[in-house]
């Protein structure tokens, strides 16, 4: 992944370089500070930036070199949206890719997630799928999610869901955030997290958690 190194007097200073040099907004770079000086005399920062769209070929080299790996041919596809990106596998063996209960899928997004973490010092989002599983996935939550949403509303008996991630959670959530008669709260400790619809009204000392 190539990185860019600019130094000046200040951080402030060394950023609009890279901005100028680069000739690119900031929601488009990560710059992170990898020294500073602050003396009397003597005031130094050096940042190192990266621009998003290095950092998602850097995503699709590691997603063809673990496919590689495992010895599954794929052909990859990436959407960019303004506040995610998508990266989709096809390939003739989605079942060794994703694995059971989507387990060899979600290390995978945990290995790029991790070091991607350690490249920028910041969280980069993105889904990494295969097939459009993920996808289907995320609809059949937000389905069922409305479905016992209806019977809270018609029994006002709350709902516990099942154990999901956080991002499942926050599709739930998300889901019901404009649903009448009904609220939603997380409850539990990883990883046995859940969200519980409830009837009513959230109270505005109540959150979902998430």
């Amino acid at each position: 992944m190539k990185k860019y190194n600019y130094t000046a007097k200040t951080f402030e200073e060394a950023k609009n370089m890279a901005l100028a040099d680069l000739m690119d907004t900031q929601e488009n770079l990560y710059i992170k500070e990898i020294e500073s000086t602050n003396k009397l005399f003597s005031k130094k920062s050096v940042i190192e930036v990266i621009k998003r769209d290095d950092v998602i070929e850097h995503i699709k080299e590691m997603i063809k070199e673990m496919t590689h790996l495992m010895g599954v041919e794929i052909k990859l596809e990436c959407k960019k949206r303004e506040d995610n990106v998508t990266f989709t596998i096809f390939s003739e063996n989605n079942a060794i890719l994703i694995g059971k209960n989507a387990r060899t899928l979600d290390a995978m997004t945990t290995i790029i997630k991790q070091a991607l973490n350690v490249e920028l010092g910041e969280y980069f989002k993105f889904v990494l799928d295969v097939s459009e599983y993920k996808e289907k996935q995320h609809r059949f939550i937000e389905r069922a999610a409305k479905q016992t949403a209806k019977e809270v509303v018609r029994t006002q008996v709350e709902a516990k869901l099942e154990p999901m991630n956080s991002f499942e959670r926050r599709l739930v959530h998300n889901a019901l955030t404009n649903f009448k008669g009904v609220y939603t709260e997380s409850v539990g400790t990883e990883p046995h997290r859940c969200v519980v619809i409830k009837p009513g009204e959230k109270k505005e000392n109540e959150t979902t958690e998430e």
